[in-house]
């Protein structure tokens, strides 16, 4: 026999029923012997609650009544045939006339008793299995309809009624008896007690009922059918990513369902455990998928944990103090004073000094529980052995479940690692011995951001997403976006990221989409949906959104976006970028970001500030970092000077060649700002204090190129004018270059901690000798690389290799 138990979405419209009908087909055409057990209508339960309140505070139950009844009715007038619905017409109308009494009798009395709300819930599972049964029995005349309350036992606890499993199991196995060869269709939730009154076994009651039919009657599986792939790794609604799980072991899954997964209710699997009877999640809406199967083992599998489960609303109690310190049986008194209230306390941690403890409870709860803790504990609070309970509100519960994490080392660290990163801040931590269970209460307000981060980090199968906030969409910034797209394939499939733009900005313009943005279509979306940018909103909105993993891109050459670097590390977020302002200002600046960085444990990528798309930063850092010494490193770090060097020979003259340059869009609209050497001094800046050296942009002797007389000239025009004139000065130059067999080069030097830019003179030994075209090329020279310096060398400028190097630190980050 096999048990199907379907829920109020199943059950709540015409759709879902005529997929139950079918499921119940199909199992019981195969020889399975179905049992089936409904819940009342998808919110009928809810609403019958709120009719029953309404009642007792004198308001009007009439049109809430007349909802349900419409419904119901709907029903019938679709899925029943016209000859055949007067009876079941009639048994609902006696349902709701008996329904109108009691409410009516509320109403009178202006009073809600337990027992009372009990009896008035328990329709809603009578009008939905009576209703389904009868449009069962068009396709299965044996179908039955059977009250529950025939069949389970209970004492008199009404709300969440005590089950008495013999007497239940006895019911149950005789009444089958007596119906052999009949489909049964059983209310679930409700129960009777000894003495014959309606009541509910509380919530997930109806996956209860099944439970308890299922294991009295020896049931080969327990089916629970809802809306949902069976259980998942976490809740679908605020993690995109999750999946759904093949098999759980019955711990497990109660572990996860007790932290919020709303799948199934832990009491619903204590029958089936005992007996050993597997349960099954599956979805009505799409009944050829598995689901999720608990059992007695979850077997072998590769994942390290199960599922992440969340209590979204917890309230957390503090209690301090000296008085509990060695007091035995001080921690049985606090609990048993809140058991004994109803209290449930859902998290406990305890120092080790015993000076204090803290533990979690509903919100609801949080002030009685304060108010029993100072009543229980008076006379220690006036002799001050015992501080006032302090209640902490807005929490919530973050829990990682599963039977593998006692065998894998390192979940903890991988745990607070995942949230650390993300700037997440655990107020508590809960494990228990076994190891199934690791809990930690964060602010309310980063669970989402926390679910989607540790759900990136042990599923290591699934795609970390990188969330991009990018500023500036100038050449490097759409080139970029084109980047990412062409090789969105090859990330996720060789890197397992997956980069989202959420935001975006211009200086006119900005957008948001935590979805994210089309990079097909990026230019359209910002322009027609776009609001008017504002970078300290954008900056604001960026940490507001909270979103996990997330990356700030700098693509401009504004002092603007610097100013927001410190707060964007202090929210945890990290920073790629192309402009060399923040690095090449007051060393001051420097310190401050790189320090801030590392404290909030994000990361600061800069390669394009010295090299564009060569791996110089990467380089030196490793050099560093594996221990090496720096002697020397001389750089040729502007593709527009190294151009205009390498084409300065034969019969050409400067003037001309820098024309050229110009023309070809090496250079600015004023050669002058290249070639006075000013961008270069800030790359080789960044490249002494990334080699530990507190240097500012006074300390390096920046040699000149250009005649004063060039440099002062009051426009473009007079620029090449004066540089015309200067022939004979560079005329000159080439020639003792040519004298000495040597070639001209503008040379960056890094050594014994001064910074010099100098042009100069190099021989064909000098590795700098064949350079062309308008390549950047590095000599580090160090103890390991002392007699053959290791060299860097490649294209230096240009959108396609800057917004390259943006793109990798970007990965990077992913990494």
């Amino acid at each position: 026999m096999k048990i199907l138990k379907f829920g109020g979405t199943s059950v709540g419209a015409v759709d879902g029923i005529r997929a139950v009908l079918e499921i119940v087909r199909k199992s019981h055409e195969s020889g399975e012997r179905p049992l089936v057990v409904l819940s009342a209508m998808g919110g009928i339960t809810n609403l019958l609650t709120h009719l029953a309140t309404e009642a007792a505070e004198g308001g009007n139950f009439i049109q809430g009544l007349q909802e349900m009844e419409t419904r119901h009715f709907a029903v019938v007038k679709q899925l029943i045939a016209v000859k055949s619905q007067n009876p079941v017409f009639t048994k609902l109308k006696i349902y709701f006339n008996e329904l109108e009494d009691l409410l009516q009798g509320i109403y009178n009395l202006r009073e809600l008793s337990l027992q009372s709300k009990d009896l008035i819930l328990s329709y809603g599972e009578r009008c939905s299995a009576f209703l389904v049964s009868k449009v069962a029995e068009q396709y299965f005349p044996e179908s039955l309809f059977v009250d529950a309350t025939q069949l389970i036992q209970t004492d008199s606890h009404f709300g969440s009624a005590h089950v008495d499993q013999v007497l239940s199991e006895q019911l149950i196995q005789a009444f089958v008896a007596a119906n052999p060869g009949k489909l049964l269709f059983v209310t679930g939730f409700i129960a009777s007690s000894e003495k014959g009154r309606v009541t509910t076994l509380g919530r997930g009651g109806s996956d209860y009922t099944a439970a308890i039919i299922g294991a009295a009657l020896g049931a080969e599986t327990i089916e629970i059918w809802t809306d949902v792939d069976g259980m998942l790794t976490a809740d679908p609604r605020i993690v995109k990513k999750a999946f759904s799980l093949p098999i759980l072991s019955y711990t497990e899954a109660m572990e996860l369902s007790y932290f919020g997964a709303k799948v199934i209710y832990p009491p619903t699997m204590i029958p089936a455990f005992l007996k050993k009877i597997p349960i099954v999640i599956r979805n009505t809406f799409n009944p050829d998928f598995a689901g999720t199967t608990i059992q007695h083992d979850s077997g072998n599998t590769a994942l390290p944990i199960k599922g992440i489960s969340s209590i979204s609303a917890i309230s957390v109690i503090n209690l301090v103090g000296s008085g509990m310190i060695g007091r035995a049986g001080f921690s049985g008194r606090l609990f048993t004073l809140l058991a004994k209230e109803q209290i449930n306390v859902v998290l406990i941690t305890q120092s080790s000094s015993e000076h204090s403890i803290t533990f979690a409870v509903h919100p609801a709860d949080a002030q009685r529980a304060e108010w029993l803790i100072c009543s229980e504990f008076e006379l220690e609070l006036k002799a001050n052995k015992l501080s006032a309970p302090e209640i902490e509100d807005g929490l919530s519960i973050l829990a990682i479940v599963g039977e593998n994490m006692k065998h894998t080392p390192g979940m903890s660290g991988r745990l607070f690692h995942a949230l650390g990163r993300n700037g997440i801040n655990v107020r508590a931590i809960a494990q228990g011995s076994s190891e199934y269970n690791i809990s930690v209460i964060i602010s309310q307000s980063d669970l989402a951001k926390a679910l989607n981060a540790v759900h990136d980090a042990f599923f290591a199968q699934l795609n970390k997403t990188l969330h991009v906030f990018n500023v500036g969409t100038g050449n490097i910034g759409s080139t970029l976006f084109r980047q990412i797209q062409e090789q969105y394939g090859f990330l996720l499939d060789n890197n397992d990221i997956e980069v989202k733009i959420v935001g975006l900005s211009n200086s006119r313009t900005m957008l948001f989409d935590s979805e994210g943005i089309s990079l097909a279509e990026w230019k359209e979306q910002l322009q027609n949906a776009g609001e008017q940018a504002d970078l300290e909103l954008f900056v604001a909105r960026m940490k507001q959104m909270n979103l996990p993993n997330c990356v700030f891109i700098d693509n401009t050459a504004s002092e603007q976006p610097v100013r927001y670097y410190e707060t964007i590390f202090q929210s945890n977020i990290s920073i790629v970028t192309c402009n060399k302002i923040a690095n090449s200002g007051r060393y001051s600046q420097y310190r401050i970001l790189k320090d801030t960085a590392r404290r909030h444990g994000v990361d600061f990528f800069y390669e394009t500030n010295v090299g564009a798309g060569l791996p110089i930063v990467r380089v030196l850092r490793d050099l560093m970092m594996s221990g090496d010494r720096i002697v020397r490193i001389e750089a040729i770090l502007s593709g527009t000077i190294s151009y205009i060097f390498n084409n300065f020979a034969g019969t050409v003259s400067f003037h001309d060649v820098v024309k050229t340059a110009q023309q070809l869009g090496y250079t600015e609209p004023d050669p002058r700002d290249d070639l006075k050497g000013t961008d270069f001094m800030r790359k080789m800046l960044i490249l002494a204090r990334d080699a530990g050296y507190a240097l500012e942009p006074e300390d390096v002797q920046l040699g000149a190129i250009l005649p004063d007389a060039c440099i002062q000239a009051a426009s473009v025009d007079e620029f090449y004018r004066e540089l015309k004139a200067a022939d004979e000065h560079f005329g000159n130059l080439r020639a003792k270059a040519l004298r000495e067999n040597k070639v001209l080069r503008y040379i960056g030097k890094l050594e014994n901690g001064q910074v010099s830019i100098a042009l100069e003179l190099v021989d064909a030994n000098h590795p700098f000798f064949a350079l062309s075209g308008s390549d950047n090329i590095i000599s580090f020279t160090t103890e390991r690389y002392k007699d053959r310096p290791l060299v860097v060398k490649g294209p230096g400028a240009g959108s396609e290799v800057t917004a390259a190097g943006v793109f990798a630190d970007l990965v990077n980050v992913g990494a």
